[in-house]
C-alpha cells in the first residue's frame, strides 16, 4: 500500500484547530439568509483565481458575463479555458472525489474544447518550466496508470483528517501531472472537492483566488517539496491559504450581518430605483462628497452586495 511520505507538525495542528474553530463561525450565522449572497461571488473569484494563475488575462467581470451566457470578446483559448472551468465547478456538490473515473471525467469536462485527448492520462513525457527553466521533471507516462491508481487507493483507505488529506493529495497529483495539460486547474479542484465534501461551506470559499494572491510562493513550495520528496512543506502552506481564505469570507459575512453603514443603506435604497444613477446624484442626495460616495461603493462591492456590469458606461447590480 502506498502511503505518501509527509510529516504531521505542530504548525499543522495548529492550523487544523483554527480552520475548525472559524469555519464553525460560519457554520454558526444562519446560512439561508446570508451564505448564498456570497456563494456566485466567490464562484466567480474561486474561477478566475483558479485562470489567471495559468496566466489568464479574462477578469471577474469577464468571467461573471460567461456564467450569464453573454459574449466576452477575449482570446479564443482563455474563453476556452473559462467556459471549462465554469462547467466543471457546476458539479462540485454531485462528484465522488474517491473515484478515479470521477477525475477523468473531470478533466474531459475542463478541457473539452482545449483538449483531443481531454480525459485520459498522458501518453507523453512531461517537464514543468519555471523562471529557470525545467523545474520539475514528471514521472515517466507509462507510470502514470499505477501511480493514480495507487494514490486513490491511498485516498480511499486513509484516516487521515481531510484538511491534510486534501492538501496531500493536491501535491501528490501536481508532482505525477497525469494530463498533458490542466493538472494546475484539476489539482487545486480537486482538493475544494474534498473540502466541500468535509464541510459543504467551502462551496463558498475561494481558496484558488488565495492562491493566486501568493502565487510565487505556491510555485516555489511545490519545486521545495520536489527536492526533499515529501509534501510537509506544501500542507502547511495550504493549509493557511484556507484560513486565510476562511477569515476573508468570515470578514464578509460579518459586514453583511451587522456592519451596513446608514449612508450605505441609502445608497442601496437609490439604486434600487435607480440602477444607472451616477456617483454625483448620489452624493446630493446622500449628503456626502463624491469621494466618500465611491468609498462606500467600492466596499459594498467587496463584500458582494453590489456588482459593476458593463463598467463605467453599466449599471449597478443588487446582489442581495
Amino acid at each position: 500500500m502506498y502511503i505518501p511520505p509527509f510529516k504531521i507538525t505542530t504548525k499543522i495542528i495548529d492550523l487544523i484547530s483554527q480552520i475548525s474553530l472559524n469555519i464553525g463561525k460560519l457554520e454558526a450565522i444562519d446560512s439561508k439568509s446570508t451564505l448564498p449572497m456570497l456563494r456566485k461571488v466567490n464562484q466567480i473569484r474561486t474561477i478566475t483565481g483558479t485562470l489567471q494563475i495559468e496566466g489568464s488575462t479574462l477578469d471577474e467581470e469577464r468571467i461573471t458575463a460567461l456564467i450569464e451566457g453573454k459574449r466576452v470578446f477575449g482570446k479564443v483559448d482563455e474563453i476556452a479555458e473559462a467556459n471549462g472551468a465554469i462547467a466543471l465547478y457546476k458539479h462540485l456538490e454531485d462528484l465522488n472525489y474517491k473515484d478515479e473515473q470521477e477525475l477523468l471525467k473531470s478533466h474531459k469536462i475542463l478541457m473539452d474544447e482545449l483538449l483531443k485527448s481531454a480525459g485520459t492520462y498522458r501518453t507523453s513525457d512531461v517537464g514543468v518550466g519555471g523562471k529557470n527553466g525545467v523545474v520539475h521533471v514528471a514521472p515517466p507516462n507509462w507510470h502514470i496508470p499505477e501511480l493514480m491508481s495507487n494514490l486513490f487507493r491511498w485516498l480511499n483507505t486513509t484516516d487521515e483528517h481531510p484538511l491534510i488529506v486534501s492538501s496531500v493529495f493536491h501535491y501528490e497529483f501536481e508532482f505525477i501531472h497525469p494530463f498533458i495539460d490542466g493538472n494546475g486547474r484539476m489539482g487545486r479542484f480537486w482538493q475544494s472537492l474534498i473540502l466541500y465534501n468535509w464541510n459543504n461551506y467551502f462551496s463558498v470559499i475561494p481558496i484558488e483566488s488565495i492562491i493566486r494572491d501568493k502565487q510565487q510562493e505556491y510555485y516555489k513550495v511545490l519545486e521545495e517539496c520536489g527536492s526533499s520528496g515529501e509534501s510537509t512543506l506544501f500542507i502547511e502552506f495550504a493549509l493557511q491559504s484556507i484560513l486565510e481564505a476562511i477569515d476573508k469570507v468570515g470578514n464578509k459575512v460579518g459586514n453583511k450581518v451587522g456592519n451596513i453603514t446608514e449612508n450605505q443603506q441609502l445608497i442601496i435604497e437609490q439604486i434600487q430605483l435607480n440602477n444607472k444613477i451616477s456617483a454625483s446624484k448620489l452624493s446630493d442626495i446622500v449628503g456626502i462628497s463624491s469621494r466618500k460616495i465611491e468609498e462606500n461603493l467600492a466596499k459594498l462591492k467587496e463584500q458582494g452586495i453590489l456588482q459593476r456590469i458593463d463598467g463605467t458606461r453599466g449599471y449597478w447590480k443588487i446582489l442581495n
